[in-house]
């Protein structure tokens, strides 16, 4: 049953993890998960790429009634997998229960760095 609370499927097309870069803030890529449930969301992510085998089964959760970011430059939270800094990839998320995800990426490789967040396609 879906009461309004999220989907189960969210994807994520255009994905390229920037590096660090040079300024303060940190150049980065994130996944936001909001579970409005009482229950726990058990989230399992899978990796495309356009040269090799998607990378699948990295698995996390969200608490019921809780946000999480999950940020794609920390490799703990996404199971220890360490995400290749400036490739092209997309993200799968399925979630066992609905919940509402949001990407964002703030890229600094330029004076004028650029920072977009954006709801992906959900079924």
């Amino acid at each position: 049953m879906n009461d309004n609370k999220g989907k189960r499927l969210w994807v994520f097309p255009d994905c390229e993890l920037p590096p660090p870069g040079e300024h303060p803030l940190e150049g980065h890529e994130s996944i936001i998960v909001l579970n409005m449930n009482d229950d726990k969301a058990i989230l399992r992510f899978t990796l495309y790429f356009p040269d090799q085998e998607p990378v699948e089964g990295l698995a996390a959760e969200v608490e019921g009634q809780r946000v999480r970011c999950f940020r794609l430059d920390h490799p703990e939270d996404l199971g220890g997998y360490v995400v290749p800094k400036e490739t092209q990839y997309a993200v799968k998320l399925v979630s066992d229960v609905p919940v509402v995800v949001q990407y964002g990426r703030l890229d600094t490789r330029q004076t004028n760095m650029a920072f977009y967040t954006t709801m992906g396609l959900s079924v």
